[in-house]
């Protein structure tokens, strides 16, 4: 073991820096192994903090050049360095420039965070902490300057030259060098600095802003790409009207800039004026981009428009706020995108990404709340827990306040905390004032982890005509909280009659001006509390946490035949869709049950039914009705179980329900199939790719059917398809069932496509999904192909990280073959890139639910990994967390 383990840094020992730095001047001189930067720093005592002696600044792989204060170099008496930063001695107590020269090698950066050079690209990635490999600053998110950037390189080297602001100067220099010269006249955090330098083209646009300013966009991508960013460009001009319109924020420079580069740590980053995306979330064609990619696009490119005010703007005053701008803005694209496209399939797809994977984190050992209490590496709280569940309490102020009260909450935390670096509760006091709602009680969602339960009894009193709800919630205890305070719930809930109509709803107690409406959200703000409704006057079914208005697991005690109810005849789409996932859940689990029991498994004949009656429902939109029909996940089945849970028995058991419908409603998914073909000009919207969604689906459940017809389409599919929608749907039906056509399917989408490293992703990712044996050996024999590479994080994501977090069956192989393998590929990453092995790793965190072999040989492994001697901080907090040593 280590001699010494990393100290957690706590929220509570806060404190202002000693000092500020209010401008950054930097000159940085770029070279593949020698890059030289030197840094002005207008620095200023904290007046708050009284006077101090000595400066500390942060830095870390860096060669200190050259450093003077107020014009005056310092010797090494002066000052110390050592692997985490430099701290200089006598400072004066009044305001002082600092000028360091330092160097840094960003070829051999392979943890891709702070100035690295891959793929010949010069690139930047200072979110969390990577500006202190840059140069020496206070690496701080409360430390907010303004920044010139000058940057010079070979013209040869590097034709195209980035950085935050508007460009003010630029030219040629002796020795067939150039320079470039950025201002950013808004004050920012080290974490936003942003610099790309090479060979790039780029496409050109512009937007005019509600006040009339025309704002310079560009996309820049490798030479060749220009062709691929048309939908990226259109999706930004889009979400800068949507942040007009909806929360009245324009855009505040001369000009926007994309960089697509191929190899980066995360999905894209927000910094000012110069977002840098991973390629994959840029570059589309319909030839080489599925409809998800594009609907991936769409949000993401929004997401990080966005984050110019919440976020940049606005900034977090400390990484315990991080929720501050990532929930707050996932909820911001999250409406965008359903604006733009369906807002029942959207929140649908939300609540889906929740539970796989938020959920998991809440009721493990890696639980935390939205506002953490206390971090070892920062870089491993880039969670579904504060992206995901942190827009679930967003949306829930929105509920609760309303769209108008929440719009000029919202406006006030604008006015009041334009260029500051905010808080959790600078957020909810805005909206508190300018909504006009006591939001005290709602504030303890931030700091409590875990998923509450909310259990839901309702009885229906005929003489009294009373519909009587009672809900309750229980928070069961997680990592260093055993004891839970009740939390402000909303629950909207309607009643539906036995002919289907919503019953009005008469809330006992409230306002007249309320009475009459069919749907209301009920506050649950007490460990149980009981809703009474007068003048129903017939029996009803509930219908429960409506849209999905809170992230917690509701109990209610209905029947399967309620279930069948809701799924046929409930208003709210989203219930809709939560009855067919409930019934299906239903289903699922008494047959893996039977299975591990030696008994047969049903076959699901009243499922069945109801399905066939969504298939006939022609007013459905295609891309809901294809939602409705897709069975909870493998995962999600897990987490249903909750306990020692059987992988082999739950891919049975689904995959013997899925055959069961195939063959029961064969000839409604045939004339589907037929019926939702899409004739002309592939376009990526909502109504083209909802047809394509629900032919696929169809295709699916006819190949799992059994017989040759749906092999036979997914053949005649995958030889004709002229996108790569299609394609890649008929090659997952192909390549997942054994037989000549698998190899043949495979091998001609390689020969195609293995020029291009998207779709490559693409081909390596379909492969780590497959159920089939073997899968682990053929992934081992993928890692040596020449488009695979350990050192590029996109590659490592569809190979690795798609097989031990999306093949639950092969991952958990009973053997552990699964778990040691990835173990061993955490080991090997962490010493070439920690943040993406970390993130690998987190596939471990559900250990405890299997059954005893599995959980053993899951514990093994990490005790392994926790034990190695040279480990990064980041992969060590996940090992020793996950084994609950942390």
């Amino acid at each position: 073991m280590r001699t010494e383990d990393p100290r957690p840094i706590l929220l509570k020992e806060y404190s202002e820096p000693d000092y500020w730095i209010d401008e950054v001047h930097l000159d940085v001189a770029l070279d593949p192994e020698a890059a030289e930067v030197k840094s002005r720093l207008s620095v200023r005592p904290n007046a708050k903090r009284g006077a101090k002696n000595a400066l500390r600044l942060d830095g870390e792989k860096l060669e200190l050049m050259a450093l003077s204060l107020n014009g005056e170099p310092l010797g090494p008496n002066r000052y110390q360095v050592d692997a985490q930063g430099l701290t200089i001695m006598d400072v004066p107590d009044a305001p002082f420039t600092l000028d360091i020269t330092t160097r840094c090698n960003p070829a051999a950066n392979t943890a891709l965070t702070g100035l690295y050079l891959a793929g010949g690209i010069f690139c930047t990635q200072c979110e969390a902490e990577g500006f202190r490999r840059i140069t020496y600053m206070l690496d701080r998110p409360d430390v907010m300057a303004v920044y010139k950037t000058r940057i010079t390189a070979p013209k040869s080297l590097a034709p195209v030259l980035l950085a935050n602001g508007n460009c003010t100067a630029s030219g040629d220099l002796p020795d067939g060098k150039h320079f470039a010269e950025w201002h950013d006249p808004y004050p920012k955090p080290s974490y936003l600095f942003a610099l790309v330098a090479g060979d790039l083209a780029h496409v050109q646009d512009s937007f005019t802003t509600a006040s009339g300013r025309k704002v310079d966009l560009r996309i820049y991508v490798e030479p060749g790409n220009e062709d691929r960013c048309a939908y990226a460009m259109d999706a930004l001009k889009r979400a800068m009207a949507w942040d007009e319109k909806v929360f009245g924020r324009e855009y505040d420079l001369d000009i926007f800039m994309i960089v697509a580069v191929s190899a980066f740590n995360m999905g894209a980053m927000e910094n000012k004026g110069l977002n840098i995306f991973n390629d994959k979330y840029i570059l589309a064609r319909p030839d080489t981009a599925t409809d998800l990619d594009y609907a991936n696009i769409e949000a993401i490119v929004a997401h990080e428009y966005f984050h110019n005010w919440t976020g940049n703007r606005i900034t977090c005053r400390d990484w315990f706020q991080l929720c501050l701008k990532e929930g707050l803005t996932v909820f911001r694209d999250q409406e965008f995108t359903a604006d733009m496209r369906s807002r029942a399939v959207k929140r649908i797809s939300d609540v889906r990404t929740l539970r796989t994977h938020q959920f998991p984190e809440d009721g493990g050992p890696l639980a935390h709340p939205v506002r953490p209490d206390s971090y070892i590496e920062i870089n491993n709280f880039y969670t579904a827990t504060v992206y995901e569940k942190g827009a679930e309490l967003v949306r829930m102020l929105h509920t609760l306040l309303g769209a108008e009260r929440f719009r000029k909450g919202m406006d006030l935390y604008f006015e009041r905390h334009d260029g500051e670096a905010a808080t959790v509760e600078d957020f909810l006091t805005a909206l508190a004032d300018g909504g006009g709602l006591d939001l005290a009680q709602f504030k303890r969602w931030y700091g409590q982890a875990g998923t509450p339960e909310v259990i839901a009894s309702g009885k229906w009193d005929q003489a009294k005509q009373e519909y009587a709800l009672t809900l309750s919630q229980i928070s069961a205890p997680t990592p260093s909280q055993p004891h839970k305070e009740p939390l402000h719930i909303p629950v909207e809930t309607g009643l539906i009659a036995e002919d289907g109509r919503d019953v009005p709803l008469h809330l006992a107690g409230g306002a007249a001006e309320e009475d009459g409406r069919t749907s209301r959200v009920l506050s649950l703000t007490q460990r149980e509390q009981c809703f009474r409704f007068t003048n129903v006057a017939e029996r009803a079914v509930p219908s429960l946490l409506r849209g999905f208005t809170a992230p917690v697991k509701l109990s209610v005690n209905l029947t399967d035949r309620d279930w069948a109810f809701l799924m046929a005849h409930d208003s709210d789409p989203f219930n809709r869709w939560e009855a067919a996932q409930k019934y299906a859940t239903s289903v699922l689990t008494a047959n893996v049950a039977a299975i591990r029991e030696g008994v047969k498994p049903r076959k699901g004949e009243g499922f069945a039914e109801i399905v066939r009656g969504i298939l006939r429902e022609e007013a459905l939109e295609p891309e809901f009705v294809a939602q409705m029909i897709v069975l909870p996940a493998e995962q999600t089945l897990a987490q249903s179980i909750g306990q020692d849970v059987d992988v082999d028995a739950i891919h049975e058991a689904r995959e013997s329900l899925r055959a069961s419908l195939g063959g029961l409603l064969k000839d409604d998914f045939l004339r589907l199939y037929d019926a939702m073909r899409v004739e002309g000009t592939y376009s990526p919207d909502a109504d083209h790719a909802g047809r394509r969604s629900l032919r696929n689906s169809c295709l699916s459940y006819l190949a799992a059917g059994g017989g040759e017809d749906g092999l036979k389409l997914a053949k005649q599919q995958f030889d004709s398809a002229d996108n790569m929608t299609d394609s890649m749907a008929s090659l997952t039906v192909l390549a997942h069932t054994e037989g000549p056509a698998r190899e043949e399917a495979l091998k001609t989408f390689h020969d195609r496509w293995q020029h291009d490293h998207l779709v490559m992703d693409k081909w390596f990712a379909l492969q780590a999904t497959s159920p089939l044996p073997g899968t682990l050996d053929k992934i081992k024999e993928l890692m040596a192909h020449p488009a695979f590479s350990l050192r590029n994080p996109n590659k490592v994501r569809a190979l690795i990280g798609t097989f031990a977090a999306g093949n639950q069956l092969r991952f958990h192989a009973a053997d552990g073959s699964g778990y040691r393998f990835v173990a061993d590929q955490v080991s090997a990453l962490d010493k070439i890139n920690p943040q993406v092995a970390a993130r690998i790793l987190g596939a471990f965190k559900s250990w405890r639910q299997f059954e005893p072999g599995r959980r053993a040989h899951m514990k093994d492994v990490l005790e392994r990994i926790a034990a190695e001697a040279e480990l990064s901080r980041d992969v060590y907090e996940i090992a020793t967390k996950t084994l609950g040593q942390n």
